[in-house]
């Protein structure tokens, strides 16, 4: 699964290193060299000359310090290397880089996003002892921003249902998602959505795990749920349609590996009884 690697020290503030790898987005693409998908070297990097204000610490890994800075779309990556969407990484590159792309990813995203106060338009400057922009002017706090979204798989007997979303970027079956809306608990969450996305109503609700997604800020929280009462209603605007899978159907293609939906489903997956 998608996450950060264990041996991972966060950091917020840079720091001089004998060994400094800088991931260099442009918006969700990341540079890397054509020979190996290797990050690009410093010299590659120094040359560039991308403004100080653009780089952030990301941290430390495998003897590394690591950090991340952001270009414009009309950036043209030097000769050798090319630009590639994370998601296209996925099976490439090792999961635990990945992870790490992942994190970075969102702090470029954050710092690009932020050059200017959203309440007042004044320049924003980088704030003391955390992880943030403060305007000068009117001392608003911008930290990177964090989408709180549930993933549910609900149970019926020995059937769990699926759904294939609208706006989803693979056209596959996987598990009722949603985002929360202010004032929500993740739990009331997770009621609202299957409700209003399928037209049922669920039950003995169990956390399963939770997932940094970095498309864009995501953190996926999955759950699953029994199945209480109801009958199948799509709200076509959001499921493209939604069924009951059991042990003598066809599973179908699973989402990529390393989402916590490829968990989820696999762990629950309907099996024909041994024997």
């Amino acid at each position: 699964m998608l996450q950060t690697p264990a041996t991972f020290v966060p950091l917020i503030l840079p720091r001089a290193h004998a060994s400094t790898l800088t991931m260099v987005f442009q918006r969700d693409r990341l540079l890397l060299r054509d020979e190996g998908l290797a990050l690009p070297a410093p010299e590659v990097v120094a040359a560039l000359a991308l403004p100080t204000a653009r780089l952030h610490a990301v941290g430390l890994w495998q003897q590394s310090y690591y950090q991340t800075a952001w270009t414009g779309l009309d950036a043209v990556a030097p000769a050798g290397h090319s630009f590639h969407p994370l998601r296209s990484l996925f099976g490439q590159l090792d999961d635990e880089f990945l992870g790490l792309a992942g994190r970075a990813s969102q702090l470029a995203d954050w710092s690009r996003t932020h050059q200017f106060c959203g309440a007042c338009a004044t320049p924003m400057g980088l704030a003391e002892g955390d992880r943030s922009y403060r305007c000068p002017a009117c001392g608003m706090c911008a930290y990177p921003r964090i989408s709180p979204a549930m993933m549910v798989l609900i149970r019926k007997g020995d059937s769990v249902l699926l759904a294939m979303h609208t706006a989803s970027p693979y056209k596959r079956y996987t598990a009722l998602a949603g985002f929360l809306e202010a004032g929500e608990s993740i739990e009331e969450a997770v009621h609202r959505e299957v409700y209003e996305e399928v037209g049922l109503r669920v039950h003995n609700l169990t956390y399963f795990d939770s997932q940094s997604w970095p498309f864009p800020h995501s953190l996926m929280i999955a759950f699953t749920a029994d199945y209480l009462d109801g009958e199948i209603r799509v709200d076509e605007s959001e499921i493209a349609d939604a069924r009951w899978f059991g042990p003598d159907d066809e599973w179908p293609e699973m989402t990529v590996s390393v989402s916590i939906a490829a968990r989820l489903l696999n762990l629950h997956r309907p099996r024909r009884p041994a024997g």
